[in-house]
């Protein structure tokens, strides 16, 4: 059964990159068809869809956040990665990792489809 696990900062200050690892156990992030997805939560708001790797490679963003963000991969780790730059307190909120079958931002408004990680909190303060 795959797992997946989120780590990084808890805090991180405003104009600096935020960057995550999502580590996948269980399960190959090059194996089948799968988006392996970046999803995040601010405080009072609905669950927003970041981007993703796909299990090719591939990368997707959501392009009200494309400016600001790379994906990418360590296939010998089995992990994959968000960089989120230029951060502002707006983007304080708990990140997910999720194994997504879809690029729909709609999938991703529910955790009841596809398996997220426990997600990590992440403040943007000074």
């Amino acid at each position: 059964q795959v797992q997946l696990q989120e780590s990084g900062p808890a805090l991180v200050r405003p104009s600096q990159t935020l960057s995550l690892t999502c580590t996948v156990s269980g399960g190959s992030i090059t194996a089948g068809y799968y988006y392996w997805t970046w999803v995040r939560q601010a405080p009072g708001k609905e669950l927003e869809w970041m981007g993703a790797v796909g299990s090719s490679g591939n990368t997707y963003h959501n392009p009200s956040l494309k400016s600001r963000t790379s994906f990418s991969r360590d296939t010998s780790k089995n992990q994959f990665f968000l960089q989120l730059r230029s951060v502002t307190p707006e983007d304080t909120a708990r990140y997910f990792c999720v194994r997504g079958t879809q690029l729909s931002a709609s999938y991703y408004k529910s955790k009841s489809t596809g398996v997220w990680g426990q997600g990590t909190q992440v403040t943007v303060s000074s």
